[in-house]
Formats: C-alpha cells, sequence, structure tokens
C-alpha cells in the first residue's frame, strides 16, 4: 500500500494510520478543509474548536502528500531571508514576518502541550554556515537585517558539523518534531472535537453561491459556507498556478557508526541548501541530510540528486549505509512569500493557503490562525502581509515573468521533442519514454517482469507534456506540478483527472 505520494518510502510514513468517519456528506457544514497535511490538520483542528462545524477532506490518507515527505525542521529564519523581506516589502513588514515565525512556533507547542501530543518535540540550536566569501556576504546581510527585526543570529568560531567553513551564525529557539505523529494528534483532536474526516475523497471542483459553496467530489457533493483549499494548489486553473512554481526537494535518512553526531540543526547557504538534523526512528538515530532542490520536471535524471546528495554527503560525515531516501514537493511563491487568505476569484467564500518555500511546517501551522482569524472574526493581521492576491511588480514580478516563460517553453517544446518508435518492443524493461506512437503521443513506462504501462502523456490540467521522474517512478507536469503513478493515478494536483490509460497491446 503506498501511503505517500511516491514510491520511496519515507521515515516518517511507518506512523501513517486510516482515519474512518462513516459522515454523511448530505448534512450541512460551515467550513470544509480540502487537504490533509499539517496545514489542513491543523487549520480544521482550530476552526473546530473556534465553534465551526468542519469537514476534513483528502483524496488519499492523512499525511499522504508534503507533510509525508518533510524533513520537519522547525525554523522561524525562512528561506525568504529578512535581508530580502526588508528590501521587497519594507522593514514593517519585515517585523511581521519575524513574529509570523514566533507565532508559528507558538501554534505548534500550544498543541503539543494542549493535547499531550508524544510527536518527539525537540527545541534545538540551528547553526547557519557559509562555505565561502560570497556565502559569507550573504550570512552578514542576514545578520544584520536580523537584528533589525528582532530576530537572533549570533556569530560564532566553531559549528559541531564536520564541514569546512567561512563564517557562520548560532540561531535559538528552533525545533524539530515527528511530523506525522503530530498531524495524526491533531486529527484525533479534530474528531474528538466533533469534526469530520473522510479520506479516498478527491475534491474536484466548487462552485460559489450567494450563501454557500457546493463543492463536488468523488464521493458525492458537500454543502459549506466556507472552503479551505490546504493542497499547495487548488484545482482548475487560477491566478495561483502562474504565481507558485513546483519544486522537488531530496533527503537521505543515514545510520550512524557511533554516537558522535552533534543533535543540532546545521545548514549551508548553498543553493539549493543543504541541511541537517538527527532523529530516532525505532530505537535507532539517523542522519537526515537534505538538498539537490530543483524545479518539478525540469531534471534529466532525478535518480542522479540523490547520487549527488549521498555522494556530498559522504565527504564531511563518516556515515553507515542510508536506511531511507525519498523526495517531496513544495512550492516557491513568485515574490518570496507565502499566500493565505481569500482564494483570489472567488467572492470571499473560498481560501487558500500555499506558497509556503521549505517552510511548510512553520507556515502551514500559522495558516491555521490567519484562516481561523479570518473566517470567524473576519480580518487577520497578516492578511495583508500573505494576500493571495498581491503582485507587487517590483517583488518577484521578474520571476513572475521567468516562471510563465518557462510554463508556455514547455508546453512547445514537448511537443516538439517526442521521440517515434516503430514497435512497442524498442521499450527495455525498466524504462520510461514520451514517444509518438501510431499517430498519437503516449507516456511508456515497462516493469522489469515486462508489463508496460501506456498512457496518454498530456496532462489534464493545461495539457502540458509529464517527465519521467525516474526517482519515484512517477510522470510529472513540468508546468503546475501535478504528478502520476505509473498506471495513471493521480499522486499530486492541481490536476483533478488521471492519466488516460491505454492499452496499446490490445490495439495492435
Amino acid at each position: 500500500m503506498m501511503y505517500r505520494d511516491g514510491t520511496r518510502k519515507s521515515i516518517w510514513q511507518e506512523e501513517i494510520k486510516r482515519f474512518s468517519s462513516d459522515t454523511d456528506l448530505n448534512q450541512p457544514f460551515d467550513v470544509a478543509i480540502v487537504g490533509g497535511g499539517i496545514t489542513g490538520a491543523s487549520t480544521a483542528l482550530q476552526l473546530q474548536r473556534s465553534g465551526k462545524k468542519c469537514i476534513l477532506v483528502e483524496a488519499a490518507n492523512i499525511g499522504f502528500g508534503t507533510t509525508g515527505g518533510t524533513t520537519a525542521h522547525l525554523d522561524d529564519f525562512f528561506d525568504t531571508t529578512y535581508a530580502q523581506a526588508i528590501s521587497d516589502f519594507g522593514l514593517d513588514q519585515a517585523k511581521l514576518l519575524a513574529e509570523a515565525g514566533k507565532d508559528a512556533m507558538r501554534i505548534i507547542e500550544s498543541n503539543i502541550s494542549g493535547f499531550n501530543i508524544q510527536c518527539d518535540f525537540e527545541k534545538k540550536v540551528a547553526y547557519l554556515f557559509a562555505l565561502d566569501e560570497k556565502q559569507a556576504k550573504q550570512l552578514d546581510d542576514m545578520v544584520e537585517a536580523s537584528s533589525k527585526v528582532g530576530h537572533i543570529m549570533e556569530y560564532t568560531d566553531q559549528i559541531p558539523f564536520p564541514i569546512p567553513f567561512e563564517k557562520a551564525v548560532i540561531i535559538p529557539d528552533q525545533g524539530q518534531f515527528h511530523p506525522i505523529k503530530y498531524i495524526k494528534a491533531l486529527c484525533e483532536a479534530f474528531m474528538s472535537a466533533g469534526g469530520n474526516i473522510v479520506e479516498d475523497c478527491l475534491c474536484e471542483s466548487h462552485e460559489e453561491d450567494n450563501d454557500q459553496v457546493i463543492i463536488s467530489t468523488s464521493k458525492g457533493k458537500i454543502n459549506v459556507q466556507q472552503v479551505v483549499y490546504a493542497t499547495h494548489i487548488p484545482p482548475g486553473v487560477n491566478k495561483l498556478h502562474f504565481t507558485n512554481a513546483p519544486y522537488r526537494s531530496y533527503v537521505i535518512a543515514f545510520g550512524l557508526k557511533d554516537n558522535d553526531y552533534t543533535q543540532q540543526l546545521g545548514y549551508d547557504l548553498s543553493d539549493p541548501y543543504h541541511y541537517y538534523r538527527i532523529h530516532e526512528i525505532n530505537g535507532e538515530k539517523l542522519l537526515i541530510a537534505g538538498g539537490e532542490d530543483h524545479k518539478t520536471g525540469h531534471t534529466e535524471d532525478t535518480g542522479e540528486c540523490f547520487t549527488r546528495l549521498e555522494n556530498y554527503v559522504r565527504q564531511y560525515f563518516d556515515l553507515d549505509i542510508p536506511y531511507y531516501s525519498w523526495s517531496s514537493q513544495y512550492y516557491e511563491p513568485v515574490d518570496g512569500l507565502p499566500y493565505i487568505g481569500k482564494m483570489p476569484g472567488s467572492n470571499g467564500r473560498t481560501y487558500i493557503a500555499t506558497g509556503f518555500r521549505g517552510n511548510g511546517m512553520m507556515f502551514g501551522s500559522l495558516s491555521s490562525q490567519i484562516l481561523t482569524d479570518l473566517i470567524v472574526n473576519g480580518s487577520s493581521k497578516y492578511e495583508k502581509l500573505f494576500d493571495p492576491g498581491r503582485i507587487k511588480v517590483g517583488a518577484g514580478f521578474t520571476n513572475f515573468v521567468k516562471e510563465n516563460a518557462e510554463v508556455v517553453f514547455d508546453f512547445v517544446k514537448d511537443k516538439l521533442t517526442r521521440e517515434y518508435i516503430r514497435s512497442l518492443e524498442e521499450i527495455k524493461e525498466g524504462e520510461a519514454k514520451i514517444i509518438w506512437y501510431d499517430g498519437d503521443s503516449y507516456a511508456l513506462y515497462k516493469e522489469s517482469g515486462g508489463k508496460l504501462h501506456a498512457l496518454k502523456s498530456t496532462c489534464p490540467h493545461a495539457y502540458c507534456e509529464v517527465r519521467w521522474n525516474s526517482a519515484e517512478l512517477t510522470w510529472d507536469c513540468p508546468c503546475h506540478g501535478s504528478r502520476f503513478s505509473v498506471n495513471g493515478r493521480i499522486l499530486t494536483g492541481p490536476t483533478v483527472e488521471n492519466l488516460r490509460r491505454i492499452d496499446l497491446e490490445a490495439d495492435n
């Protein structure tokens, strides 16, 4: 049984459990939360406790997506630095961003203490280190900006990682936890508070009326007052599909040869950066190392990403074998800040939380506060900073143009670069190809035993051509991040349709 959105097993997924509630979908609800990761579970619980009658709808199982594939660093120094935030949004908004980090950690700690959640939570010190002079200058800028917004970064001459460095800082009051243990407990608390969870229920679309939202799902229609999309990207085609770009990140969990490893958090300033921490699974401590990020569908051999990551980490650490290796997806917003609030183009009853970069555990948790404040009270102190309707010509506009030019390029390029084959016998076992065959375009994958999986290669969402992900054995759309299994089943939206299966051998 695949409990996450790829074939590789993450370190967390043994803890995934099924939630079954015999829910009558014909009854009215106040709020539907779509998506069963940290954003959806946190938001559903907070809304339910605020007095709303809520239903949490998940297309697969709780923790199936990015929450089941995160490394679960809890950081309040975000991928968008305070220096960048000051430059693009001004000092006051950058101070508010720093406050958001403190609020996110407070929400997580409050949930853990309030519901007595056993999720391996630990407060940690983080070490951020520059590997060369260019990174050292960047680090200096970060330290200066952090002091302006009230965030603590202190220089240090030593780091507890066996990696040569130019300059480093210590950042106190960071953290880590087991993400699936955490959201599993949130879901249990949500159900205990009267909430409803429906798994294996794909949300296909929604329609806003004057006084309600009608959600169409694979299990029927649901009538609600408001809907929250906690799915990274909502279904359909929306402005957010053009202001967010999907990325993949790679993770390996190594066995340790002894106990002489730091228990603190570590990050370099490479682009993409590497990140490290220790976690104990089944009584054994493992080093979790991540990096090698790239835009979804934009790397020819994704398996090589694991090879490069392992080779890099082994340059510095004396490690045992890798016990786990997996990749996960996140979204990069064009101006660097998340989109949390009312969905662009809606009449005010549809909400969204996306664009978290590599800080999903923190911004997913913060979203629960922002969305509850907006739905229950009508306002939030963060609504302007994270407004999904914003587009600033200065902040992120160049990236906005670049990302959408790449979408157009991908759309056109893939129409020109499909292979022609004369026979299905040309596909070798273990090989995947996008091909022209008998006048049409297909995505083919042949298993080791010779079984051929044939699919129409066009993503149903916006009609881009999918590309093969050899690391996870999936077909990934390079335009907006939809992903599919070898038999065409949806793994990741925004598509709401599978790739169409074709029995080529029966046709010939």
